[in-house]
């Protein structure tokens, strides 16, 4: 697509006017922020590009308060350098998703919230949507909506912030959003446990959630993949690593705690410094599968008890490498060859129920197989509902999340 398509809008006005423009036309749009995320998603069959990378600037920030509001297209590195200067944080940790793509580009505010992407902390902070106050977004209409935050004003009897958060552009563009922020822990240090299984794993990191030692990630790092985290400094064998966060003294006596109890199972490290927030940097942006390659990559949100139970049946029947974050409850699988949707999703189901989404893959691939979990009748019938509400023409990413909505 050359750049003579793409459309850059620089205010909520003139975002309405293409969109009402488009629906006129029956000419569908690919709603995009930095472009970073742009292979997550079925392939979006567009006749123009809208993005938001010049709808950009924080608009309002007091330390004090621990919110922010920011127009959609402000780059993320903007949003944490400005945290950084008050010693402030984005809690949920969202992924950085160009080195497992390939992309290039830069992450937006608006981008991660419209994927509700979020990363290790979310075991304790929640996720992206849990922490998005409010938002203000043009509809598949034209019409500029705004819901939370400072306009608490529901206007269609839907929750519009959780609803807007992982709708990846398929009902709105986000135009500005408001979220809450907090101050960044005075230190932080993992506890990793050598030579623990995957099943051993599980156990070992439900004790430690189960204690009140406040861990902020808990993942486990198999034998094959764990070369390639932390540039290969964790010895031993697979790890099982958690993280204490806070105050220094708080972080002393816990770390003391979670020694105690994990000595138990296992060989136990502490690390701290770089070589700690590397580790869950790692973690977070699923470094172990950034191979330069297109194999299939599925993010599968299960209970944290069967996420071992996943893996295990399917090195039985196919290829597949992983790793776990969440607990246990977030499992990150690398295919060999085939993706494998419908033997994963026949798992998922056999073990008590989840999603998978299919976060790396060629377009070809992309474009055959369900890329997001897909829904119970009921609930797909809910969502063409919420669709033609909010997007009546179908203009915004049709097709990106759901063939043919």
């Amino acid at each position: 697509m050359s750049a003579l398509d793409i459309q850059y809008p620089e205010s909520e006005e003139a975002i309405a006017r293409i969109v009402v423009e488009a629906g006129k036309a029956n000419r569908p749009i690919e709603v995009r922020g930095g472009g970073t995320r742009l292979d997550v998603g079925r392939p979006v069959q567009s006749a123009s590009v809208l993005s938001v990378a010049k709808l950009s600037g924080i608009t309002n920030y007091d330390p004090s308060e621990l919110v922010m509001a920011a127009r959609a297209g402000t780059p993320l590195a903007e949003i944490e350098a400005a945290l950084a200067e008050n010693n402030q944080m984005l809690t949920f940790e969202p992924m950085d998703h160009r080195p497992l793509l390939g992309a290039v580009g830069e992450p937006t505010i608006g981008g991660v919230f419209a994927g509700n992407v979020s990363g290790p902390r979310r075991i304790s902070a929640g996720a992206a949507r849990d922490n998005l106050l409010g938002v203000r977004f043009v509809n598949g209409s034209g019409e500029i909506v705004k819901s939370g935050g400072r306009v608490m004003k529901n206007v269609t009897g839907l929750d519009l912030v959780k609803l807007m958060a992982g709708s990846w552009g398929t009902l709105g563009v986000l135009s500005e959003v408001i979220f809450k922020v907090l101050p960044r822990p005075e230190t932080a240090v993992t506890i990793a446990v050598s030579g623990l299984n995957d099943a051993e794993a599980a156990e070992a990191m439900a004790a430690a959630l189960a204690m009140s030692v406040e861990v902020s990630g808990a993942a486990h790092l198999p034998e094959s993949v764990i070369a390639r985290f932390a540039g290969g400094s964790l010895k031993g064998g697979p790890a099982t690593v958690l993280r204490l966060e806070g105050l220094v003294p708080s972080v002393e006596v816990r770390t003391g705690r979670l020694v105690a109890e994990m000595g138990r199972r296992g060989t136990v490290s502490v690390l701290d410094g770089d070589v700690s927030a590397g580790l869950w940097r790692d973690i977070r942006d699923v470094t172990p599968f950034v191979d330069g390659s297109m194999k299939p990559v599925w993010r599968v949100s299960v209970a944290p008890s069967a996420g071992h139970q996943l893996v295990a049946a399917l090195r039985l029947k196919t290829g597949v490498d992983a790793f776990y974050d969440w607990q246990g409850g977030l499992v990150w699988l690398r295919m060999e060859a085939d993706p494998e949707a419908g033997l994963i999703r026949q798992y998922i189901k056999a073990l008590g129920g989840g999603h998978a989404t299919l976060v790396r893959a060629d377009a070809a691939t992309r474009a055959s197989v369900a890329v997001f979990e897909p829904q119970p009748k009921p609930l797909e019938a809910l969502a063409r509902r919420i669709k033609d509400q909010f997007d009546p023409a179908g203009v915004l990413n049709p097709g990106r999340m759901t063939a043919g909505m």
